[in-house]
């Protein structure tokens, strides 16, 4: 108990110190999950203050990493309007379809190859791997840094690719646990087809009911502009608890909740506090990724050998940006986009989730996690660093864009 304690007092502590310098942290190469994760590992496996039961330690990043994705997605449906999203719907779509498949493909192929693992495992670890966390995502296309020097149109098509492939990686998951036997495959198609179909149900009839509440609270003048950031954190929780009792995809349900409940809103009142990213994301990550400090497996990373940080490089290397580079036709975006858009699709929160539903689903294989965690990490050091330079970079070919 004291140890979980201390864990609370560094948590909060290391919140308070980064919203004093949240503005000048947002400049340079650190990120906030970035130092949560270095707190975590300073504290667990580096000084062993604080431990915890391996069941626990899963448990705990299973359902806190839900939730955060939960509020995550919700923040980024209300990012930009509807309108914004239509603009971009051609390489969102490119991106939730070919995009997935040919990085789901690539991740497994790599654990094939260099892991040397079954390809019903490598299938598995490759879903796991393949959807771009909108947490971390959010860190590199929000706040004042990102508005200035990114251009609309790209972190919309990061913002909404980001929440929608997050919810559509379950069924690449879950018929991914069928292949290594944890489940029958009849199971896992009906769950894959209702994961997707029921999710996208429950979002619009949650969002449609939220949004004409609001609009409806507008028109009596009994709306709290001010509690409008609180309505939406707890819409997007609920959206999650509603899917998880119909046994649905909560992740998806609470995206499509977002967007419903946007499209309703309509004209109403964007204000700020609706743009969750930049507020309450920035700080609920903290506790996730301080846990995922204490939790790394460091020895098992150690007994692995050589091939498994060489998996971990090629994950970040091949995963993502070559997809990104052969979808240029369809996506039709300008070169300097497809880089900066290969590169940063970081894997994080999500991969976390996936991860330890798996193993929750019966895939034992103790390698799943010392491999996707290295992963994780491992995006978490080198997205956060290259975030502010990436930034910098594209803001330097495009003159119009830096001088905003």
């Amino acid at each position: 108990m004291s140890r979980l304690l201390l864990a609370y007092a560094l948590i909060g502590g290391l919140g308070v110190l980064l919203a004093f310098w949240s503005s000048a942290i947002r400049r340079t190469v650190l990120s906030e999950p970035l130092l949560a994760l270095g707190l975590g590992v300073l504290v667990g496996p580096a000084l062993g203050l604080v431990d915890l039961a391996d069941r626990l330690g899963a448990e705990l990043i299973r359902e806190v990493s839900r939730v955060l994705l939960a509020v995550s997605l919700m923040a980024v449906a209300l990012r930009f309007s509807l309108a914004g999203y239509r603009a971009v719907l051609r390489p969102v779509l490119v991106l939730l379809s070919a995009g997935m498949v040919g990085m789901a493909v690539l991740s497994a192929g790599l654990s094939w190859l260099v892991l040397g693992v079954p390809l019903g495992l490598a299938a598995l670890l490759g879903s796991c791997l393949t959807p771009t966390d909108p947490v971390l995502a959010s860190g590199i296309v929000s706040g004042g840094p990102a508005e200035r020097q990114l251009p609309e149109r790209l972190r919309q098509v990061i913002s909404g690719e980001s929440g929608g492939n997050d919810g559509l990686a379950f069924p690449l998951v879950v018929l991914a646990l069928a292949g290594i036997g944890a489940k029958p495959w009849a199971d896992q198609v009906t769950a894959a087809l209702w994961g997707v179909f029921g999710a996208v149900l429950v979002g619009l009839v949650l969002g449609w009911l939220a949004g004409h509440a609001v609009r409806a609270a507008s028109r009596r003048e009994t709306l709290d502009h001010g509690s409008l950031l609180i309505f939406a954190v707890l819409l997007g929780i609920a959206a999650l608890g509603v899917a998880r009792v119909l046994d649905t995809d909560g992740i998806l349900a609470a995206f499509v909740t977002g967007l419903a409940y946007s499209r309703v809103i309509g004209d109403q009142p964007r204000i700020a506090e609706q743009k969750l990213d930049d507020s309450l994301t920035r700080y609920l990550v903290l506790p996730l990724f301080f846990l995922l400090g204490v939790e790394l497996p460091w020895r098992d990373w150690l007994d692995a050998g050589w091939r498994l940080p060489l998996f971990a490089v090629a994950v970040l290397l091949v995963r993502r940006l070559p997809v990104v580079l052969a979808l240029k036709r369809p996506l039709r975006l300008p070169w300097r986009e497809l880089v900066f858009l290969g590169w940063f699709g970081p894997i994080g929160v999500s991969a976390l989730f996936y991860l330890a539903f798996s193993a929750d689903e019966g895939a034992q294989d103790r390698l799943l996690w010392t491999a996707g965690s290295l992963v994780v990490a491992l995006s978490v050091v080198v997205h956060g660093v290259t975030a502010t330079p990436g930034r910098r970079w594209y803001a330097a070919g495009h003159p119009e864009v830096s001088k905003r």
